[in-house]
C-alpha cells in the first residue's frame, strides 16, 4: 500500500511538474527555414526575462503545409502557443473561431506591432470574413510577404516572351516549367490571365476574381492549365528554385523569396536568374503570427510576436531567408534603399509612405507600385475548395509533359524486357533441368 502510495505521488509530483513548466514554455510551429535562428530565435528567452523577470523556454517545430498545421489545431487541439499560418488560413481560423486576442500591453515596453506598413494592414483586414466586423489587427500581425511571379533563366528565355502569362503556352517552352504545387497560388495567378479582357472592360476586378470563387472561374483556368501540359515538367513546393540555380529547366512559376534563393545561389555558380511578375496580374500573399485557441502561454506569444516586429529582428529575419518583412520603420526603409546594389529605383511609398517614391531597393522582395496595383490578396475558397482540389487533381493526373511520357513509356518497356528475359531464362534452366532428370 504504502509503494502504490508513493507511486501515486511520484506521478502527481511529475504531474504538477510538467504542468508548471509548460506555462514557462512557449511552443512555436512555424515554415521551415522561416527566421534567423541564431541571432533571433535563440536570443528570445533572454530578452523575455529581460523584459518580464520570466523563463521562456522555447519548443520550435515547422511545418510545410498550411492544411496540416490547421488540422492539428482545429482537430488535435494542439496547445501551440504561436503560429505563422498564410493570409487565407488566417481567414478560415478567424471564421472558426480559432484565434485568440493579441494582449498588446506591454507595459513600458514599445509596441512595434504599430510598425507594420499600413498597406500590410489594409491587407490584413481583407482577411475578416465577410460581415464578421472583426478587426483582423487584433487577432494577427503580419512577418512576411511578397508575390507570386516568374523565375527565368535569360540564357534561354527573353522577358518579353513571357511578360505575359500566356507566353508560357508556347511549345518551345516543351517541358521547361515548373509550377508551384499549391493549388490556390497557382489559381490566384491564371485567373488574372484568363479573365484578362473582362478586367480590361471593367467588367470585374481582380480582387473580386480571386476573392470569389465558382465553376465557371474553375473550369477556364483548368483549360489554361491543361492546354500548358507538356510545358511543364514537374510539380514542385520546394525543390524547384534549386533545380532552377542547376540549369535543368528554365521556368518556375514562385514566390519572390523564393526568386530570391534561387537568384542568390545561382549567382554563386555563375548562372543568371531574374524575376517577373505576369503583366496580367498576380497575387500578394502575407503570412502572420497568431495565438491559437488552445494556446498556455499566452503572454509570452504576445511578446514574441512584439519581439519579432522589432526592425532590427525584422532585417536580421530578412537577411536571412529572402522575404519582405511587413515592418515599415525609418530604419528598413534606410537597409532597403541601397543604391550600389540596386542602379533602378521604385516606387514604395505605397508601403512607407511619403519620401519612398523613389527607393534603390531589390525588386524582388519589394515590388513597385505599379506591379503591386495588378496584384490581388488570396483569399480562403470556402465552398469551393472541393471543387479546387478536384480541378488541381485532373490537371496534374493530365499533365505529364511529352518528356515524362517518353520517360515513363521507356521504363515500362525497359520492366517488359526484363521480364521477357527473366521468363527465358526460367524456362531455359527449367528445359535444362529436365534435360540432365531424362539423362539420368
Amino acid at each position: 500500500m504504502k509503494k502504490l502510495t508513493s507511486l501515486l505521488m511520484a506521478l502527481l509530483m511529475a504531474t504538477v511538474l510538467m504542468a508548471d513548466d509548460r506555462e514557462h514554455t512557449l511552443k512555436i510551429y512555424n515554415w521551415a527555414d522561416y527566421i534567423d535562428m541564431t541571432n533571433v530565435l535563440d536570443k528570445f528567452p533572454e530578452w523575455y526575462k529581460d523584459q518580464t523577470g520570466e523563463e521562456a523556454k522555447i519548443i520550435y517545430q515547422t511545418f510545410d503545409i498550411n492544411e496540416s498545421m490547421l488540422t492539428e489545431i482545429e482537430i488535435g487541439k494542439e496547445d501551440y502557443d504561436v503560429v505563422c499560418p498564410s493570409e487565407y488560413i488566417i481567414e478560415r481560423m478567424l471564421r472558426n473561431n480559432l484565434l485568440l486576442k493579441i494582449d498588446k500591453n506591454y507595459g513600458e515596453l514599445t509596441d512595434y506591432t504599430k510598425l507594420v506598413s499600413p498597406f500590410a494592414q489594409r491587407m490584413f483586414q481583407q482577411m475578416a470574413p465577410e460581415g464578421s466586423g472583426i478587426n483582423v489587427a487584433d487577432y494577427a500581425v503580419g512577418y512576411m510577404g511578397g508575390t507570386t511571379g516568374i523565375i527565368y533563366n535569360p540564357a534561354y528565355v527573353n522577358a518579353d516572351d513571357i511578360r505575359s502569362l500566356g507566353g508560357l503556352l508556347d511549345p518551345k517552352f516543351t517541358g521547361k516549367v515548373f509550377m508551384k504545387d499549391a493549388f490556390r497560388d497557382i489559381y490566384s495567378v491564371v485567373v488574372l490571365y484568363v479573365y484578362k479582357d473582362e478586367i480590361a472592360r471593367g467588367e470585374v476586378t481582380r480582387e473580386e476574381l480571386v476573392a470569389h470563387v465558382n465553376e465557371e472561374r474553375i473550369a477556364r483556368v483548368e483549360k489554361f492549365l491543361t492546354d500548358m501540359k507538356n510545358n511543364i515538367a514537374g510539380w514542385e513546393v520546394d525543390f524547384g528554385k534549386e533545380e532552377m540555380t542547376k540549369g535543368k529547366t528554365w521556368m518556375n512559376l514562385s514566390w519572390s523569396g523564393d526568386a530570391q534563393w534561387a537568384i542568390d545561389e545561382a549567382a554563386e555558380v555563375g548562372v543568371k536568374l531574374e524575376y517577373l511578375v505576369p503583366e496580367e496580374g498576380s497575387n500578394v500573399w502575407f503570412d502572420g503570427w497568431v495565438i491559437p485557441k488552445y494556446a498556455k502561454n499566452t503572454k509570452a506569444a504576445s511578446y514574441f510576436i512584439n519581439y519579432m516586429c522589432m526592425p532590427e529582428n525584422a532585417i536580421l529575419n530578412m537577411e536571412e531567408i529572402g522575404y519582405m518583412s511587413v515592418i515599415a520603420s525609418p530604419e528598413i526603409l534606410e537597409w532597403a534603399d541601397d543604391e550600389e546594389a540596386n542602379e533602378e529605383t521604385a516606387d514604395l511609398s505605397y508601403f512607407f509612405g511619403d519620401g519612398a517614391e523613389a527607393v534603390h531597393a531589390n525588386q524582388v522582395l519589394y515590388a513597385d507600385r505599379s506591379v503591386i496595383e495588378r496584384c490581388a490578396l488570396m483569399h480562403d475558397c470556402g465552398d469551393q475548395t472541393e471543387a479546387m482540389l478536384a480541378m488541381w487533381n485532373r490537371v496534374k493526373g493530365d499533365n505529364l509533359s511529352s518528356t515524362m511520357v517518353i520517360i515513363i513509356v521507356l521504363i515500362g518497356l525497359v520492366v517488359i524486357l526484363f521480364a521477357v528475359v527473366q521468363t527465358m531464362n526460367r524456362r531455359r534452366e527449367k528445359a535444362l533441368h529436365t534435360k540432365k532428370h531424362n539423362k539420368r
